[in-house]
């Protein structure tokens, strides 16, 4: 299942610059509490667990839950310190799991 995502990081941010860090990922997000066409409840299929990580430390985390619409989009904010790879993930349920990164420029 090809997962797509957009990722919106700055080209390139000034050292003690706050700069705004934006994700969304392509995901249905099913509740678990709505009827199918027959009446029976849907499973259960979110995205549970949003991080991102720059060199390995986390600077953002986010715990999802069932009322998130689908294709849930996080936007936060980094302080420019140092330059590094950014590291955005996603997991959830029925073994759900995607990442992807993103370089990260301060001059």
């Amino acid at each position: 299942m090809a997962v797509r995502t957009l990722i919106a990081v700055p080209a390139q941010a000034r050292r003690g610059e706050v700069v705004p860090i934006r994700a969304t990922i392509q995901h249905v997000m099913e509740s678990g509490f709505r009827p199918d066409g027959q009446g029976r409840t849907l499973p259960r299929d979110i995205v549970t667990r949003f991080e991102c990580r720059l060199d390995g430390q986390l600077v953002f985390a986010a715990d999802l839950y069932p009322a998130v619409a689908a294709n849930p989009y996080l936007s936060f904010v980094l302080r420019a310190e140092r330059s590094g790879q950014l590291a955005f993930s996603w997991s959830g349920d029925n073994g759900f799991s995607h990442g992807e990164s993103r370089p990260f420029v301060v001059a």
